[in-house]
Formats: C-alpha cells, structure tokens, sequence
C-alpha cells in the first residue's frame, strides 16, 4: 500500500467509523446472544489490503480508541486488535488472496482468535467481567459473525482504498491471435524452411 496524505486520512476515517458503528449500533445488536465484532473485521480488512505494520498501526488505534470510547481497561483492545491487524497482514505477504473467500476465512479466524484474546486478557488482569463456560460458543458465533460481514466489508474498504494498493497481478498470456508481428513473421518463415 502506498500511504499519501489523502490515505492516511481515509485510513483513520475507516477505524473511527467502525469504532463509531461498534458502539452505537453493533453493541447493540445481539444474533444468537452475541454482539458481532465489527471493529475486528474491519481491522483484518485493513491489515490483509495493506500488510503487517499498516494493520497493526489501525488495530492499535482502533483499539485505543475503542477503550477510550466504552471507558474500559486502556490497552487490553489495542494489544489484542494490534495483534489481529498484524496476523492479517502477515497473511497477505504470505500468502496470495485470489477470492473472496480467502479474506472472510482469515477475518473469521482472527475474530476466533481475538475474542479468545479479549478473554485470556481479562482473565490475567483480573478485570471484572462475567466468565462462563459459554465463552467457546460465544468465541465460535463470534467467528462465524464476522466470517459473514467480511463478505460486504473487503469490497467496500477495497474501494476506498483503491488508489493506494499496489495490485500484483500475472502478466497477460500472448495467444496467437494477439501475438506480436515479429513472432508471426518468425513462425512463417520458420514453416517456409
């Protein structure tokens, strides 16, 4: 990803929107008991379309700002979205994503593996919350949530941020039919001999 001013601001326009949208309308939402992690997806989202460090930067953030917001123990969101927007970026130099998905698989895993990063941290800091036997189940639902919402959320972050991705695509096959003259020319004089 190449980083201008104009992305840079679009990048933080996406976190604080997400942040926004987690706490006015998706805290609020409850499928099967459990509120889908939005901030998660779109951190994964960042971290598979620009690589490690921009994704670890926006988890880092995404989290600070999620703490700041919802007046909880500051740094327990940021350590573990900074760890899922560097996992997903990870991913991307990694590895080729070549459907879509590929990316709902990775932001479902990384959901799996941060709500069982929010829980382990609670757990060690000794932060008052409710802990049931329920947290795999819920961890699961969790997954499969954002599993779902990755499908509409990488196009549209895809979008916004088309100007700065560097696209690596495999250089065009020649056929005959588009074949430059000289290897034509070449291959008829060629079955002349």
């Amino acid at each position: 990803m190449i980083l201008t001013r104009w992305i840079n601001v679009r990048l933080a326009a996406i976190v604080l929107a997400a942040v926004v949208l987690q706490v006015v309308f998706f805290s609020y939402l409850s499928i099967f008991g459990v509120a889908p992690d939005f901030v998660v997806v779109v951190v994964s989202v960042i971290g598979l379309l620009g690589g490690a460090v921009i994704g670890a930067v926006a988890g880092f953030a995404a989290g600070l700002l999620l703490d700041v917001a919802l007046l909880e123990t500051l740094g327990v969101s940021s350590l573990v979205l900074l760890s899922v927007g560097y996992l997903a970026g990870r991913y991307r130099e990694s590895f080729e994503i070549d459907s879509l998905f590929a990316p709902a698989a990775v932001t479902g895993a990384l959901a799996l593996l941060a709500s069982a990063g929010f829980t382990a941290l609670q757990l060690t800091l000794e932060v008052d919350s409710a802990v049931s036997g329920s947290v795999v189940a819920d961890s699961i639902v969790k997954g499969f949530l954002a599993f779902l919402l990755a499908y509409p959320v990488y196009p549209l972050i895809r979008r916004a941020l088309r100007p700065a991705l560097v696209l690596e695509e495999a250089p065009a096959r020649q056929s005959t039919r588009t074949a430059p003259a000289s290897r034509m020319r070449r291959s008829v004089a060629g079955g002349a001999r």
